[in-house]
């Protein structure tokens, strides 16, 4: 970890370009997949998390491509075949045959992806604010997805993603769109989603014929206000998934991991130890 920027870490080839990812405790290995807010990062996302799950397990927390420091090649196409395959050859670069998979928002319709299409790979499964399935967008997810860099949107981001105004400071919204507006970033992130953008949930969602088929122990997770992905979205897949189990926090938005932290480590920690 940089003493500079705790958001750059380990640095690893996969495919054509170099993943920058957090490597953090001894045991059974955790991958943590962030969502795709602007500026974000593996750490931002992870900060609260991978202290403590790293004390039980080993934590891989990434920047995915076109996300936080992972090099993003130019003429790439940003789509879940490509994500997948990232998360894959991390994966691999790492000597890492099978993981316990957390999939934040966007992470989650990745980690589900990364599921169906390698069942062997995944141990257990968690979804967090996930996209899973399809719905229709909210105005929520429009707004951040269609985020333009300034200090005043970030802080409209940052409290429709906030059930809890108090931990939404103006630091905050200025650390925020500092990272957004590093060089890369924006241009990266504004390329992944353009309006429309009920495509870009139709295409992150699997079919429900295909949930159905996911076999491993699932922890699904929302908060109950969260105003980015629809708490209807997670019972769905918690429906579907035969081996599953829903956990809906009340007072709590889209950052279930950073609104609740001691209590979703501690879920966490029980389902993986069961």
């Amino acid at each position: 970890m940089s003493a500079d920027n705790p958001e750059v870490a380990n640095s690893v080839q996969t495919g054509n370009f170099k993943t920058n990812y957090h490597d953090e405790g001894n045991g059974d290995p955790v991958f943590l997949i962030h969502g795709s807010g602007p500026g974000v990062t593996a750490w931002a996302n992870w900060r609260f998390t991978i202290p403590v799950l790293s004390e039980k397990f080993r934590v891989i927390a990434p920047d995915m491509v076109g996300f936080g420091f992972t090099e993003k090649p130019e003429n790439i196409k940003y789509s879940m075949d490509t994500w997948v395959q990232n998360a894959i050859d991390l994966m691999d670069a790492l000597d890492i045959e099978k993981t316990h998979l957390i999939g934040n928002s966007f992470g989650a319709a990745l980690s589900v992806a990364l599921t169906l299409r390698y069942p062997e790979r995944v141990n257990k499964l968690v979804l967090m604010g996930g996209v899973g399935t399809g719905f229709q967008l909210t105005e929520g997810l429009d707004a951040v997805w269609g985020y333009e860099p300034s200090i005043e949107n970030m802080k409209k981001l940052l409290d429709i993603f906030a059930f809890n105004r108090a931990i939404v400071t103006d630091e905050l919204a200025e650390l925020r769109y500092e990272a957004s507006i590093q060089p890369g970033f924006q241009e990266a992130f504004s390329s992944m989603f353009p309006a429309p953008r009920q495509r870009w949930v139709d295409s992150m969602a699997a079919t429900e014929s295909d949930v159905k088929t996911i076999e491993q122990e699932t922890l699904v997770i929302h908060g109950r206000e969260d105003m980015v992905i629809p708490l209807s979205a997670s019972y769905k897949m918690a429906e579907l998934i035969s081996k599953s189990q829903l956990h809906v926090f009340g007072q709590c938005g889209h950052w279930t991991q950073i609104e609740h932290k001691d209590r979703f480590n501690t879920l966490l920690l029980n389902f993986f130890s069961e």
